[in-house]
């Protein structure tokens, strides 16, 4: 599984307008059914999910990248979203600092080895400094697609 395979460009917002964790998450989570990603009566389900993972410790895990994440029954497959924010996003990262590149990502109940497995290729993705330097400079969501895509190759 590549984090590629998770997302479409519809799935990637490439300037995000919130300014802390909570509003990312109401922001994403909107883009989500919005985009019809995410079924518009599962959407209050889906941010209390990922309220209370964030409330148990910062998904902000430094370097500029947030990872939150949530088992719910709002889905029924691995649904995802990647945001970006030049600006930098308050997370209450681990290392202090804002955030700027967020993967969201939902996974049905009872996956607990799915959703592991997305977590751990997400991290790993994220944690070369030139990907993040190519997202932090991608023009727009399909640059940021193509980014994806050319690296799960």
């Amino acid at each position: 599984m590549t984090l590629a395979s998770l997302l479409s460009e519809d799935q990637i917002i490439p300037e995000l307008t919130a300014t802390d964790r909570w509003q990312a998450l109401d922001e994403i989570v909107s883009h989500l059914v919005a985009e019809g990603h995410l079924d518009a009566g599962y959407r209050d389900d889906a941010i209390t999910a990922l309220r209370h993972r964030e409330e148990t410790m910062s998904t902000g895990i430094g370097f500029g990248i947030a990872i939150p994440h949530a088992s719910c029954d709002a889905v029924k497959e691995v649904t995802a979203c990647f945001a970006r924010s030049k600006a930098g996003v308050d997370f209450e990262s681990l290392d202090g600092k804002p955030v700027h590149c967020i993967v969201l990502f939902l996974v049905p109940k009872d996956q607990f080895q799915t959703h592991l497995r997305t977590l751990a290729a997400i991290a790993k993705f994220l944690n070369d400094p030139v990907v993040r330097g190519e997202l932090a400079s991608a023009s727009d969501a399909d640059a940021i697609l193509k980014i994806f895509e050319r690296k799960a190759a």
